[in-house]
């Protein structure tokens, strides 16, 4: 016999760590090769890990809403050594032993948090980790059932009992003076830290109370970050797309006969971004502390795409200026679908270099989108709208209609400036512009 560490994958550049949520196999069972364990939950996106080995799960390290870091042992898989076969006894004696040393440590985890318990008096669930912190801060089962949790089944994860002790202790700090002037006061942001005003929110018998998502705080969080971390500027154009329109109604119906695929306008936006990013490559990089630049040499486009439940995600199309117009198309379409229908696998949203944001298809003219952090800038595309315009010809100025959008630009000026946040949305809008109506694709 041999056993196999089972360790937490690496899921995204920016992706440190991860949510155990539940178990999908118990120990003593028998696991096939590339059969899904365990259910794990990121800031971005929820997956599954499946074996890379077959044999039996004997030991399972982590507790449902227990983090656990990336590179991690998670749980111990034994399996066969070469040559070696497995009798119904072996099996049934390894599930024995495997069961009873689970029972050994839930005794000691009882033993060694008497004062915290595994499960409430109201039944609530606590993992091995929060009642230990719970223990060691010194917070009582009444403090611990208020919190409350994000994970599975309202569970307390460890982020949110690290929470509500940062929570107390900012508010231990504040005194009656403080508490009065942060009621007139604007939020304040000192040494890149949000100080949150503690004037009070009145709530009556018609309001509801909803809880934010796991995800939603996760969203909210790193966006508060990006803000605190970059300079961000904004820079706008507008582009004239009537000839990309025309052309997008003339070779659609033919576009699916071949392909099998619906051409919309957001391929065609992405294809004329990554050329872009070509000419201008100092768009397509990261910042290393305080004096390094990292500078990405694949172009890897995220697409920040909406889930059912009013989150976003940003699935990435890797290697995007190597793309055709139709191979970006089947990227674009196969993305999205599998965002909608939660299909993403963790390695769908790990690699992007710059992303893209379409606000029209809400409806909005243009935005002002926060950057995605490690990136340096993003692009908001907004709703084509037919507008008047003046049409200049040899024979004099005329108004027409034309079909137009608006291209909002955001960018860190800490390492990008106005001439190259500018440049790089002129490079783009020429594009578009130049488009050839009769082009093949």
């Amino acid at each position: 016999m041999a056993k196999f560490e089972v360790k937490l994958p690496k899921m995204g550049e920016s992706v440190a760590e991860a949510t155990i949520t539940s178990w999908l196999k118990h120990v003593g069972e028998r696991v096939e090769l590339d059969e899904a364990i365990v259910e794990i939950a990121t800031d971005k996106v929820d997956s599954e890990v499946p074996s890379e080995v077959e044999g039996t799960l004997v030991e399972i390290l982590f507790e449902p809403d227990a983090v656990v870091k990336v590179g991690e042992t998670i749980a111990i898989i034994e399996t066969l050594e070469s040559g070696e076969s497995t009798s119904v006894e072996t099996i049934s004696e390894i599930k024995s032993e495997a069961i009873s040393s689970e029972i050994e440590n839930e005794v000691n985890e009882t033993i060694a948090s008497s004062s915290i318990e595994k499960v409430s008096a109201s039944g609530k669930f606590y993992s091995p980790l929060v009642r230990n912190i719970a223990e060691t801060e010194g917070i009582s089962m009444e403090q611990l059932e208020s919190i409350i949790g994000t994970g599975k089944d309202k569970r307390v994860t460890k982020n949110d009992i690290l929470a509500y002790l940062e929570s107390n202790k900012t508010d231990a700090k504040i005194s009656k003076k403080e508490v009065v002037e942060a009621q007139v006061e604007q939020p304040k942001v000192e040494k890149n830290k949000v100080v949150k005003s503690t004037a009070p929110i009145s709530v009556n018998g018609a309001d509801e109370i909803i809880e934010m998502s796991r995800m939603g705080k996760l969203v909210a969080h790193h966006m508060v970050q990006s803000v605190q971390t970059s300079a961000h500027v904004q820079s706008f154009i507008e582009v004239d797309v009537t000839n990309i329109v025309k052309w997008r109604d003339k070779v659609k119906d033919q576009f699916f006969a071949r392909e099998g695929e619906k051409i919309t306008f957001t391929p065609i936006f992405m294809h004329a971004v990554a050329k872009a990013i070509k000419e201008f490559p100092m768009i397509n990089i990261s910042v290393d502390g305080d004096n390094k630049i990292i500078k990405r040499k694949a172009i890897n486009l995220g697409m920040a795409a909406a889930l059912a439940d009013g989150n976003l995600i940003v699935p990435v199309i890797k290697n995007a200026d190597q793309l055709n117009l139709v191979g970006m198309t089947k990227a674009v379409n196969d993305l999205a679908n599998r965002a909608r229908n939660g299909k993403l696998n963790p390695d769908d949203i790990k690699g992007g270099t710059y992303t893209v944001t379409n606000v029209g298809s809400f409806g909005s003219v243009f935005g002002t989108p926060i950057i995605n952090q490690p990136q340096v800038a993003i692009l908001a595309l907004g709703a084509v709208r037919k507008v008047p315009a003046v049409i200049e010809t040899s024979e004099g100025d005329f108004i027409g209609i034309r079909h137009k959008m608006f291209i909002s630009h955001s960018y860190d000026h800490r390492v990008v400036n106005g001439a190259l946040g500018g440049m790089f949305i002129k490079s783009i809008k020429e594009n578009l512009e130049a488009w050839d109506v009769n082009a093949e694709y």
